[in-house]
Protein backbone atom coordinates (compact mmCIF):
# COMPACT_ATOMS: atom_id res chain seq x y z
CA UNK A 1 0.00 0.00 0.00
CA UNK A 2 1.44 3.24 -1.28
CA UNK A 3 1.09 6.72 1.61
CA UNK A 4 -0.93 8.94 0.33
CA UNK A 5 0.57 11.80 -1.27
CA UNK A 6 -0.95 15.37 -2.76
CA UNK A 7 -1.23 15.19 -6.09
CA UNK A 8 -1.67 11.49 -6.15
CA UNK A 9 -4.58 8.89 -6.57
CA UNK A 10 -5.63 7.84 -2.98
CA UNK A 11 -8.95 5.82 -1.96
CA UNK A 12 -12.12 7.26 -2.76
CA UNK A 13 -10.42 10.30 -5.14
CA UNK A 14 -9.03 10.10 -8.39
CA UNK A 15 -8.19 14.15 -8.18
CA UNK A 16 -4.97 14.48 -6.03
CA UNK A 17 -6.17 17.15 -4.01
CA UNK A 18 -3.88 17.65 -0.93
CA UNK A 19 -7.49 16.93 1.73
CA UNK A 20 -8.26 13.64 0.36
CA UNK A 21 -4.73 12.68 0.39
CA UNK A 22 -4.89 13.72 4.20
CA UNK A 23 -8.53 11.80 4.95
CA UNK A 24 -6.50 8.66 3.49
CA UNK A 25 -3.53 8.84 5.41
CA UNK A 26 -5.48 10.02 8.94
CA UNK A 27 -7.97 7.10 8.13
CA UNK A 28 -5.86 4.56 7.97
CA UNK A 29 -5.75 2.44 11.32
CA UNK A 30 -3.24 3.25 13.83
CA UNK A 31 -1.97 6.46 12.05
CA UNK A 32 -3.86 8.99 14.72
CA UNK A 33 -3.06 6.86 17.60
CA UNK A 34 0.35 7.04 16.57
CA UNK A 35 0.69 11.03 16.01
CA UNK A 36 -1.46 11.50 19.64
CA UNK A 37 1.36 9.36 21.29
CA UNK A 38 4.29 11.33 19.62
CA UNK A 39 2.57 14.62 20.49
CA UNK A 40 1.52 13.75 24.46
CA UNK A 41 4.76 11.80 25.22
CA UNK A 42 7.12 14.08 22.85
CA UNK A 43 9.98 11.47 21.34
CA UNK A 44 9.95 7.43 21.87
CA UNK A 45 11.77 4.42 20.64
CA UNK A 46 10.10 1.87 19.08
CA UNK A 47 9.11 0.00 21.51
CA UNK A 48 7.97 2.35 23.99
CA UNK A 49 5.81 3.84 21.31
CA UNK A 50 4.41 0.31 20.81
CA UNK A 51 3.96 -0.39 24.30
CA UNK A 52 1.99 3.58 24.42
CA UNK A 53 -0.50 2.24 21.67
CA UNK A 54 -1.74 -0.86 23.22
CA UNK A 55 1.14 -3.26 21.91
CA UNK A 56 0.10 -3.23 18.29
CA UNK A 57 2.08 -5.63 16.31
CA UNK A 58 5.45 -4.26 15.42
CA UNK A 59 4.53 -5.35 11.47
CA UNK A 60 2.05 -2.30 11.87
CA UNK A 61 3.71 -0.28 13.78
CA UNK A 62 6.61 -0.53 10.96
CA UNK A 63 4.37 0.19 8.21
CA UNK A 64 2.73 3.34 9.99
CA UNK A 65 5.94 4.85 10.81
CA UNK A 66 7.23 4.33 7.73
CA UNK A 67 4.30 5.82 5.54
CA UNK A 68 4.44 9.18 8.48
CA UNK A 69 8.10 9.67 7.43
CA UNK A 70 7.68 9.04 3.82
CA UNK A 71 4.72 11.80 4.66
CA UNK A 72 6.91 13.92 6.66
CA UNK A 73 5.05 14.35 9.37
CA UNK A 74 7.26 12.27 11.62
CA UNK A 75 10.85 11.92 11.66
CA UNK A 76 13.58 9.33 13.42
CA UNK A 77 16.21 10.90 15.77
CA UNK A 78 19.29 10.06 15.94
CA UNK A 79 19.24 7.69 19.07
CA UNK A 80 16.11 6.06 17.36
CA UNK A 81 13.22 7.79 19.02
CA UNK A 82 10.65 8.96 16.36
CA UNK A 83 8.88 12.60 16.89
CA UNK A 84 6.84 14.64 15.38
CA UNK A 85 8.31 16.72 12.48
CA UNK A 86 7.23 20.44 12.18
CA UNK A 87 4.54 19.65 10.03
CA UNK A 88 3.72 16.33 12.41
CA UNK A 89 2.89 19.03 14.94
CA UNK A 90 0.91 21.59 12.32
CA UNK A 91 -1.21 18.22 11.86
CA UNK A 92 -1.81 17.71 15.42
CA UNK A 93 -2.37 21.18 15.74
CA UNK A 94 -5.42 20.75 12.66
CA UNK A 95 -6.65 17.99 14.46
CA UNK A 96 -6.69 19.28 18.16
CA UNK A 97 -10.36 21.30 16.88
CA UNK A 98 -11.52 17.64 16.15
CA UNK A 99 -10.52 16.51 19.60
CA UNK A 100 -11.98 19.52 21.54
CA UNK A 101 -15.60 18.79 19.56
CA UNK A 102 -14.88 15.03 20.26
CA UNK A 103 -15.82 16.34 23.65
CA UNK A 104 -18.69 18.38 23.55
CA UNK A 105 -20.17 15.86 21.12
CA UNK A 106 -19.94 12.89 24.20
CA UNK A 107 -21.11 15.45 27.05
CA UNK A 108 -24.23 16.11 24.69
CA UNK A 109 -24.70 12.45 23.99
CA UNK A 110 -24.39 11.71 28.05
CA UNK A 111 -26.65 14.40 28.81
CA UNK A 112 -29.26 12.68 26.16
CA UNK A 113 -28.75 9.65 27.96
CA UNK A 114 -29.09 10.49 31.31
CA UNK A 115 -32.81 12.30 30.25
CA UNK A 116 -33.57 8.61 28.57
CA UNK A 117 -33.49 6.91 31.82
Amino acid sequence: MTTPMPGREVRGSTTGRPLMAALDLFGRRWILRILWELHEAGPLGFRPLQQRCDGMSSSVLHQRLAELREARLVEQAPGTDYRLTPLGRQAWAALAGLSQWSQTWAAELDGEESTLR
